[in-house]
């Protein structure tokens, strides 16, 4: 077994220095870096995780929590989790370049259940950073006991006043200009399938919906909001609803891809085209929404690159330096075949 001495010999370097490499420290020179990497490529070493922990007082270990009964019923379902996928893609990457690991866990969303669940992940782990994704990240008892352990945390879809790492889009303005759109378009009667009051981000997507819909002087009834818990079941259920009615939407926007798709099969079913009679928006576009019929228009959220930036910032925080601020990156609107102008 390669050994971190071993390296030291073949770079012609102390120990010391092979373990500031290795550790991301200061005060090497960038040739003498570059050779080390290399050598420890070369050589195929592998840093003993325990020996790094106890050698420089920290984990190197980034911890991810993510809502355990909607992942867990997700993936027990087949649906997939793109969410998650995207988590991973976003946080394993950017960990590994740093020589950091990402531990992702499953936590209750219940108050009281989520405290004792992350307390005894943190007291396992040690982890150098933590990272609450909806609806966590909305939990002040959870942001309290890190703040008491003195972990850094970093908040998915949350934006506060700066004291944490808040990484976020702006799901207000997302839902308004997709509003705006359609409205623009000529529909005039539209529907927002919504996904639980409890996600943040649900609640700012109506606040956008809604205040298109107020600003184009339109009565309150031009536009319909039900919750359809991220479902396709309960979301198919309301829009049958919808399409009965007199009059009927001519454009639905839905807060996930599941319910989008629960629109289209629904509308194929009762002998609605899309998008000559209804016009279907989606936010979240997984993979599916190409291969969907029409394929979706949505907004894309960037789940990857917010995790890069949460677990970049935290372990910049481990190293010391200062890291809480407000991080808005920027989402994206594809237009695709789903969406067309409302009627005369």
């Amino acid at each position: 077994m390669v050994t971190i001495e071993d390296v030291a010999r073949a770079a012609g370097v102390s120990r010391q220095t092979v373990s500031r490499v290795i550790n991301r420290g200061p005060n090497v020179k960038a040739e003498v870096r570059q050779r080390v990497e290399a050598l420890v490529e070369a050589l195929g070493y592998v840093p003993n995780l325990s020996a790094r922990r106890m050698g420089g007082g920290r984990s190197f270990l980034i911890l991810a929590v993510n809502d355990r009964a909607r992942t867990l019923e997700n993936w027990r379902a087949g649906r997939g989790n793109d969410w998650v996928d995207q988590m991973l893609y976003g946080g394993m990457t950017e960990c590994e370049r740093h020589g950091y690991h990402l531990v992702f866990e499953l936590i209750d969303t219940g108050a009281d259940v989520a405290v004792r669940q992350l307390a005894n992940v943190i007291g396992a782990l040690r982890p150098d950073g933590v990272i609450l994704t909806p609806p966590h990240s909305e939990n002040d008892a959870l942001v309290a006991l890190l703040d008491q352990r003195a972990i850094p945390c970093a908040r998915i879809g949350y934006r506060g006043q700066g004291a944490h790492i808040d990484v976020y889009m702006d799901e207000r303005r997302a839902a308004r200009e997709i509003t705006e759109h359609l409205l623009a378009l000529g529909h005039r009667r539209l529907g927002f399938i919504a996904g639980t009051p409890s996600y943040g981000a649900s609640r700012a997507r109506i606040e956008g919906f809604r205040g298109a819909i107020t600003s184009a002087g339109l009565p309150d009834d031009a536009g319909f909001v039900r919750n359809g818990d991220f479902k396709f079941e309960t979301a198919a259920g309301i829009v049958a609803e919808a399409l009965a009615q007199d009059p009927a939407p001519t454009a639905i926007i839905a807060d996930n891809d599941e319910m989008a798709f629960a629109v289209l099969h629904v509308a194929d079913r009762e002998g609605v085209r899309v998008p000559d009679t209804l016009s279907v928006v989606s936010f979240e576009d997984t993979p599916g929404v190409r291969f969907s019929v029409p394929p979706l228009s949505a907004i894309r959220q960037p789940t990857a690159a917010m995790i890069e930036k949460a677990c970049e910032r935290l372990i910049a925080a481990a190293s010391g330096e200062a890291s809480a601020g407000c991080y808005e990156l920027p989402y994206l609107y594809l237009e695709r075949a789903s969406i067309g102008p409302g009627p005369p």
